[in-house]
């Protein structure tokens, strides 16, 4: 196997190559939470520079619990002629490209909501910008599964070729995961089977709706980098009903907004440094246990590394997310030049702003592609985490 190796998802769905951008926030939506031209623009870029794979940023269930005031909502067909000319810009390569359907939970800011919901009345501790969520009732939580399950129907019929179940990072289905933001005390609490029982639902009510035929993922942390409870024995029993369930490709990643493993390199443990992917350990782990195809994103920064660990049978698909924002001609250029990729140094010394004043920088290369401009590596990030946040209040509050 090599990174230019079609894949055959068990769907039956082909990926033309091995390669996928992973999911980064596009933030490009205006007050209507529409797709737009810049979308197009966007996706087209990314289409023609060869991935087999693209997966969208957040795409969320409910206006009223966004992670981001530019994010795409789709919870009815309004906007459907707009996502309809994004996903034939996306997959004008014949490549994939699937929707990551999301929901913040207790991870919607206060640019978007002063009221969040959650499993559990927990808050994030996180500079001040997030407020004390709400417990859900059974009927809400009925109705996110609802609302999961009507954002993929209407992905679908869209043109997405693929949708994403985003159960990492901290949104909504990981903190019904996590026993650390569950303490619920009713089916959807206690043991892992009952925390986890809502993606399950999701899952099976989707594949009811998608067919069989339409491939379905689902974005899961790894035990690695969990604080609250969340371990091997969570993990494991989890991807289990996930094969179960026929999803097509688990994708491993780690870390909430408060312990940003997916971003941050310090968390990342000697041994695994030296494999050079952040999550590659676990997934060797899931690997020696189930059938279910893998994905991995973040931390490949070798052609030779990546052919390895196809060869070794260690993945299926390997993830790339900021090496699209440094490189714009990335991936073509890496498959051209068989080298490594070099990492962007920014200079940020002040520890509680490091994470957002980095989103900052990579939001503005964003959005320098959907604008048809080019990146520009030498940006400030501070000027970045200034931008990011008045485009935040600018979209939440006026």
């Amino acid at each position: 196997m090599n990174l230019e190796q079609p894949f055959k998802l068990p769907c039956g769905a082909i990926l033309p190559n091995r390669i996928a951008k992973a999911a980064m926030t596009e933030r490009l939506a205006n007050k209507d939470q529409f797709a737009n031209e810049k979308h197009e623009i966007l996706y087209k870029h990314w289409a023609s520079t060869g991935s087999g794979l693209l997966i969208t940023g957040n795409v969320i269930v409910d206006k009223r619990y966004k992670e981001a005031a530019g994010n795409i909502v789709i919870e009815n067909e309004d906007g459907l002629d707009a996502l309809k000319k994004m996903t034939k810009a996306g997959t004008s390569n014949n490549n994939h490209l699937w929707a990551q359907i999301s929901h913040a939970g207790r991870q919607a800011s206060i640019f978007s909501t002063f009221k969040s919901i959650a499993p559990s009345p927990v808050k994030l501790k996180k500079l001040g910008l997030f407020t004390t969520p709400r417990e859900m009732t059974k009927l809400e939580i009925e109705d996110v599964i609802d609302r999961y399950v009507n954002t993929a129907r209407i992905a679908q019929k869209a043109g997405f070729t693929g949708v994403q179940f985003h159960a990492a990072h901290g949104y909504l289905l990981t903190q019904f995961l996590l026993p650390k933001t569950n303490k619920r005390k009713d089916e959807f609490g206690g043991s892992i089977e009952n925390r986890a029982k809502i993606l399950f639902r999701i899952i099976k009510k989707a594949r009811q709706v998608l067919g069989k035929h339409y491939p379905i993922s689902v974005k899961l942390n790894s035990a690695d980098f969990q604080r609250g409870g969340y371990n091997d024995t969570d993990a494991f029993f989890i991807i289990k009903r996930l094969e179960e369930l026929g999803v097509d490709l688990l994708e491993i990643s780690g870390g909430t907004y408060e312990h940003l493993d997916f971003m941050m390199e310090k968390y990342e443990r000697e041994s695994t440094r030296k494999r050079e992917a952040y999550f590659l350990d676990f997934a060797q782990k899931v690997r020696q246990q189930f059938n279910i195809p893998l994905m991995v994103t973040g931390g490949f920064r070798s052609f030779d590394f990546c052919e390895k660990v196809l060869e070794d049978n260690l993945l299926d698909i390997i993830g790339f997310a900021r090496p699209y924002l440094i490189d714009k001609e990335f991936p073509q250029s890496f498959l051209s030049s068989k080298g490594k990729l070099e990492d962007k140094k920014l200079n940020v010394n002040i520890k509680a702003f490091t994470d957002m004043a980095e989103a900052g920088y990579y939001d503005y290369q964003i959005h320098q592609i959907a604008n048809n401009k080019p990146l520009k590596p030498n940006y400030n990030p501070w000027i970045g985490l200034l931008r990011f946040t008045k485009n935040e209040m600018m979209k939440g509050w006026f």
